[in-house]
């Protein structure tokens, strides 16, 4: 440990494990030493000290007081209970959630789409989509108002729903998108799909390519021909596209490819805008910043890159994760980024400050999707899931 200091009065020993995480353990002479908590703070250098008042017996991070003998303040990290998990909500691994303002879509190896409501505490199953996809489903998306989904299957099927207009919150189908028609270039058929990502307002669908393409497709209008195609490479020959974003005012495209490469379209010009340098293992996830100023990517590397899109400049990265990354989600303020990786953690980002603020894991299994639910009048919400079969949901500790 690069660090050690105790607190001889109340016979706590603070361990620097690295540059903003610390382990507090309390020492007892009968029974050693016993781990009570491990949190991040924001600026902590391992050589700085570190005093810890306990107002309490036990510990109680959330009651901590800490002072820093250094300039700078010293922030605690934000804390997250485990509020509810649903036991084998699948009967194979978990592959992608979507979130509505009132519900959590989730989609696994199986046929079916199982939908979960967030506005009720026990997160109750309260529609099943059977058979939606033969060979089961890998990606789900869901427009920002909640009234339009899309799903990929294994078999290359790509359906797409929509929430009843009747008002019992259920969803119905919208038909399919019939990738093999012509697209607009006349280069044949779309190819087929992996990656999908939806307009706010569920009009435009953005997917990738097993042939390194990049479609976007108005699902209120003509889907048997493409708005939008961009090419990663000489035609039909591109890197696999792994995972794609529409910016919410629908300006760009982003896409991550097994090659490592980031993309940026912009959906007005019709071209290219960046080709964004940092990541040289496949990226797994994409995911603009809900103002658009900023991209976060993230795959097999354990980084995740941070860009400006104003200027294409690659402007920090987050690291902390130990394997691969395979979620990415912003908060509704864009304050805070949400991560899942292949190590069964997800881990809570301050962008300002670019650092962990929370890391969480309920199972060593791989996590496959991550996503915060929307903001309501509860605190600040996210769900896990993946190979445990489960979804996880956690609710923020502090305010009201």
């Amino acid at each position: 440990m690069p660090s050690l200091w105790q607190h001889q009065k109340d016979a706590y020993i603070v361990s620097f494990m690295h540059q903003s995480h610390i382990r507090v353990i309390r020492q007892d002479n009968s029974e050693g030493m016993m781990i009570l908590d491990e949190f991040c703070l924001f600026s902590c250098n391992p050589t700085n000290a570190i005093i810890l008042t306990l107002p309490h017996q036990h510990l109680d991070v959330s009651t901590l007081i800490l002072h820093e003998y250094t300039e700078g303040p010293v922030t605690m990290s934000k804390q997250y209970l485990t509020t509810h998990t649903v036991d084998n909500a699948h009967i194979t691994d978990i592959f992608s959630l979507a979130a509505t303002p009132t519900a959590i879509l989730s989609a696994s190896g199986s046929s079916t789409i199982h939908v979960h409501a967030t506005n009720q505490d026990s997160f109750p199953l309260i529609q099943s989509l059977s058979n939606a996809h033969k060979l089961g489903c890998h990606h789900l998306a869901v427009s920002r108002n909640g009234k339009v989904a899309a799903s990929v299957g294994f078999a290359g099927d790509v359906k797409i729903w929509k929430l009843a207009e009747s008002g019992s919150g259920e969803w119905e189908s919208f038909g399919d998108l019939d990738a093999e028609k012509a697209s607009e270039k006349g280069k044949g058929g779309a190819g087929e799909l992996w990656g999908i990502a939806l307009s706010e307002d569920g009009q435009y669908l953005a997917s990738t390519t097993y042939d390194g393409r990049i479609n976007v497709w108005d699902l209120f209008g003509d889907r048997g021909v493409t708005l939008r195609e961009y090419e990663t490479g000489s035609a039909g020959s591109g890197s696999f596209g792994l995972c794609v974003d529409l910016s919410r005012d629908g300006e760009y495209t982003a896409s991550g490819h097994q090659s490592g490469a980031v993309y940026v379209f912009n959906n007005d010009t019709g071209r290219l805008q960046y080709s964004l340098p940092g990541l040289v293992k496949p990226v797994r996830a994409v995911a603009f910043s809900p103002a658009g100023t900023r991209l976060a990517a993230a795959g097999d590397s354990g980084i995740i890159a941070i860009y400006d899109t104003k200027h294409g400049e690659h402007v920090g990265n987050l690291t902390g994760h130990t394997a691969w990354i395979t979620s990415l989600d912003w908060n509704d303020t864009g304050e805070y980024l949400l991560s899942g990786s292949f190590d069964g953690k997800a881990k809570v980002w301050s962008i300002e400050r670019s650092a962990c603020v929370a890391t969480h894991s309920e199972t060593d299994k791989a996590l496959w999707a991550v996503r915060w639910l929307p903001k309501t009048v509860r605190n600040e919400m996210f769900c896990t899931a993946g190979v445990n079969r489960s979804l996880t949901f956690y609710r923020e500790a502090t305010g009201a």
